[in-house]
């Protein structure tokens, strides 16, 4: 039995790993020879991610003017780092389809991580992030430690969650009851065994509490803040989601005002749909 995150990673990580040609990309971003057309020959390769791809792109989400037939073209007009955030984001999506759970309602899920993710992106545009992709991202994969948890550790799973709705107390700090871990350890065990950068690593780890994280604290506090506003303007029927408790500090941490939070909720309303269109399969959005 996994005694603690890592355990549960080691544990599930052929269920949980990702295609080699989205490894592939990943892993040739940290060579500065590799040009935008290496990375597209590979992506190429695999013509359902192609596609899946090309789909993202083309959707009202993006909004680009004309239409975009090829990888290369997508890497030019989107951007390398940001369209492989992009496969990474949608491959993750679909590894998880393949890890059934009986916990949770799964388009629930991914409809609070999508919302997540589409905040997450508006807020980084407010800090004039580089790479709005990246907190999108980030925002979609802050959970999915969750689902690790609910596959290899059903039992406890429910226990937490049913301590969490019964003491009206946060999942994670349940989790850590039972476990003596939460779901933010698993997804950061789970980004470092992806070879991710240390800012997907750290998001995942300090999401709750992003006052702890030793580094990425910006980007970490902008993922906390789009779950927190996620809890608490994106209606679900979901009886295992609670809005998480906002840590104070965060706010400033990002140098945002909460007088923000209307007018982003406003905009994540607009966006979350056709995020929904482009990122979620019918099968795991309906």
């Amino acid at each position: 039995m996994a005694t603690d995150a890592k355990d549960l990673i080691t544990d599930t990580i052929e269920l949980a790993s990702l295609p080699s040609v989205v490894m592939t990309a990943m892993e040739m971003l940290d060579n500065p020879k590799t040009s935008a057309s290496d990375i597209g020959e590979i992506i190429s390769q695999d013509p359902g991610l192609t596609i899946k791809l090309l789909k993202i792109v083309n959707s009202a989400f993006y909004g680009f003017p004309s239409r975009i037939d090829t990888i290369s073209r997508a890497i030019t007009i989107v951007g390398t780092l940001e369209l492989t955030d992009l496969i990474l984001g949608s491959s993750a999506i679909q590894v998880f389809s393949r890890i059934p759970n009986r916990l949770v309602n799964m388009r629930q899920f991914w409809e609070h991580s999508l919302y997540t993710a589409v905040v997450a992106r508006i807020l980084a545009r407010y800090l004039r992030a580089p790479n709005t992709e990246r907190c999108f991202v980030m925002g979609l994969l802050h959970d999915v430690g969750s689902l690790i948890m609910y596959r290899q550790r059903p039992d406890e799973s429910r226990q937490a969650l049913e301590m969490a709705a019964n003491n009206d107390i946060p999942v994670h700090i349940a989790e850590c009851e039972i476990f003596g871990f939460d779901h933010g350890e698993v997804g950061a065990e789970l980004m470092r065994s992806w070879n991710l950068p240390d800012s997907f690593i750290t998001a995942a780890r300090f999401h709750h509490q992003p006052s702890a994280a030793d580094s990425h604290r910006l980007e970490t506090a902008t993922i906390h803040l789009a779950d927190v506003i996620a809890g608490m303007v994106h209606t679900t029927t979901s009886t295992t989601t609670q809005t998480p408790p906002l840590e104070a500090g965060a706010w400033e941490l990002t140098g945002l005002s909460v007088d923000i939070v209307e007018t982003v909720s406003t905009e994540a309303d607009t966006q979350f749909g056709e995020a929904c269109a482009a990122l979620l399969p019918r099968n795991e959005a309906a």
